[in-house]
């Protein structure tokens, strides 16, 4: 049997005639930089996460890099950011011309640890970049706290959040401002490059629009810092479609993660994704921990099961960012995580036969490491 880790076609096969409809009207309209289709997904988005305003642009790591920018992040100020995530949670920083300081994790949730956060703080620091891993919401209470006190701009990295909560509130709508992707693979993906903003600040919003479109206020009117960071019209016709079905496939995908919770709970070998008490968690990542990763991860492959490892280097560890000084063993947890972590399948799609082919095969190989 083969599993994939993923399998965007059978997605794309349910809703091919919508796609095509959506298709043909943005062929015909030619509006394809910009236009109704992304104003029409920015306020259906906004609905769904009850936030006030959603700014499409063409990337996750743009809609970082324009928070920072709209929070007046600039050369010289600090921003806290988890050694655990993607690069571009660390990258965006320094697009800004800001500093990155890394925080090590919680050990349970993988996401920032609020603990280990006002340590971290000194003068410069202007803003905490929260990123909701996996899918699993970050301690916003705890951070919102430590913002509050200190004066710090909140930005949620919901990257891999879509449709995630904390106590009945979305991610998005948490902090002060929220950056999301929505790159193909996401829960909601677009049929290409896509990323978007989130706020409750009319303010931050309009200066936002202005800064992925060149920094225009009216056509040829450049007044603030610019950039070509425009979303496709393409890509918003897509999402306002796929968002149809975001809410469907995210319980399809819970589902799924609790399967493998009760098939694999009793493996002591196996460390199992947690959830925090109010928290919605969307598996945007099934991650366990497992000794001896690449072994398994090589058996796996030999049974026709495709895994994943998000990530297997700590942002602090590449290469390209030594000159912050960061060296191994100063953040263990997220360490820990990147030598450790397996992504096992999971997609709305994966049958429960599937599934179960991959726990039996999973319990085998571990037991016998």
């Amino acid at each position: 049997m083969q599993i994939p880790f993923l399998n965007l076609k059978a997605q794309h096969e349910k809703i091919a005639k919508e796609l095509e409809v959506e298709f043909r009207g943005i062929i015909e309209s030619c509006n394809f930089c910009s236009g109704p289709a992304v104003e029409k997904f920015e306020s259906e988005f906004s609905r769904f996460i009850q936030a006030k305003h959603t700014v499409g642009v063409n990337s996750g790591t743009s809609a970082l890099h324009l928070a920072l920018l709209a929070s007046g992040i600039k050369a010289g100020d600090e921003v806290i950011v988890p050694a655990m995530s993607f690069l571009a949670s660390l990258a965006s920083i320094e697009y800004a011309k800001a500093t990155p300081v890394v925080v090590d994790v919680e050990s349970d949730s993988y996401c920032l640890d609020p603990l280990k956060v006002e340590s971290a703080i000194t003068n410069k620091t202007k803003a905490i970049i929260a990123v909701h891993l996996y899918g699993h919401p970050a301690n916003m209470i705890a951070l919102r706290n430590i913002c509050d006190r200190h004066g710090l701009t909140l930005i949620e990295d919901s990257a891999q959040a879509h449709d995630a909560s904390l106590n009945e509130v979305a991610c998005g709508a948490l902090g002060d401002l929220a950056a999301f992707s929505f790159y193909p693979g996401k829960n909601l993906g677009a049929c290409g490059e896509a990323g978007a903003i989130s706020t409750g600040c009319h303010d931050t919003a309009s200066l936002v629009r202005s800064m992925r479109d060149w920094g225009q206020k009216g056509k040829g009117n450049h007044v603030n810092p610019g950039f070509n960071y425009r979303m496709d019209g393409m890509q918003g016709a897509f999402l306002s479609v796929k968002l149809k079905y975001l809410r469907e496939w995210t319980n399809l995908r819970i589902r799924k993660a609790d399967l493998y919770l009760k098939l694999l709970g009793e493996e002591e070998k196996i460390r199992l994704p947690t959830k925090r008490d109010g928290a919605r968690h969307v598996y945007h990542i099934f991650a366990i921990l497992v000794p001896q990763r690449d072994l398994v991860l090589s058996k796996m492959k030999q049974k026709g099961i495709h895994c994943g490892v998000h990530y297997p280097v700590p942002i602090h560890l590449h290469p390209s960012y030594r000159h912050l000084g960061y060296k191994n063993g100063d953040f263990p947890i997220a360490e820990n995580i990147a030598q450790s972590e397996i992504s096992l399948p999971l997609f709305p799609e994966l049958k429960d036969e599937e599934l179960e082919y991959v726990v039996e095969n999973l319990k085998e190989i571990v037991g016998t490491n």
